[in-house]
């Protein structure tokens, strides 16, 4: 799996967007039983924090320590570095496994075997992430221009899975209809540059030509904003959620 986010970690915390509550009532009421999750590449512990309120103990996995470092710090919330596709986990030992804006960059065969191990035979699986995001056509443009035209070549191959809203993931699950989520925020357009930031294509630009992108539109972007203080920020929640298939 990459670490492209571990140098960047407080940025990370501070400007990445979570997860609706409406998502995580329905994950927890689709699992039958809350008393273990384990919340794998979890970064920050965005996911992991929400999960927390709803099961007896969440641990939480990741590769990177400095990710690690910056997620708050829970009671019932066990943190532990290790890769997604190996574990110390028992067998059958989680009600919920769930992967949070990560399974993009997995070894699937790897993984799956794990989760269908570590996976009660009642538990949920769920996937969530989020794609681009919306604000108004003006901005919204400009923004586009910077993740297709200045940044585009640099996005890693995995960033396909993104932009397929995670439809073209293997996905071996017996797979539940789930409704549309959309996560809602009142950005500044200081916090948005701070997001733009953290994508990973652009700090494969600047290293590659010295230079940050979002430097390159920020003019763009500015009077594309206009004098608003904040502005409605939306992401359409990617999300898939399934069970073990039985006979396997």
């Amino acid at each position: 799996m990459k670490d492209n986010f571990s140098q960047h970690a407080s940025d990370y915390a501070r400007f990445r967007p979570g997860y609706p509550e409406a998502m995580v009532d329905y994950i927890q009421a689709h699992t039958n039983n809350h008393t273990q999750a384990w919340d794998c590449a979890t970064g920050n512990g965005q996911l992991a924090l929400q999960l927390s309120g709803y099961f007896e103990k969440v641990f939480a996995t990741d590769i990177s320590a400095t990710q690690l470092a910056m997620a708050p710090q829970v009671a019932n919330i066990v943190y532990l570095q290790k890769p997604a596709e190996k574990t110390v986990f028992e067998d059958a030992q989680f009600d919920l496994i769930s992967v949070a804006q990560a399974i993009h960059w997995f070894d699937f065969d790897a993984f799956y075997k794990e989760v269908y191990r570590c996976l009660k035979p009642e538990g949920l699986f769920v996937v969530a992430g989020y794609g681009l995001l919306k604000i108004n056509q003006p901005v919204d443009q400009v923004i586009l221009h910077l993740y297709k035209d200045i940044v585009g070549p640099y996005w890693d191959a995995e960033r396909r899975y993104i932009d397929a809203a995670y439809q073209s993931i293997p996905f071996p699950f017996s797979e539940l209809e789930t409704p549309e989520f959309v996560q809602s925020y009142q950005w500044s357009l200081d916090h948005l540059i701070g997001y733009l930031k953290t994508w990973s294509a652009v700090q494969h630009y600047a290293k590659a030509n010295r230079t940050d992108p979002v430097q390159m539109i920020e003019a763009e972007l500015k009077s594309a904003w206009g004098d608003a203080n904040h502005r409605e920020v939306s992401f359409k929640v990617l999300f898939r959620a399934g069970r073990k298939y039985l006979d396997t």
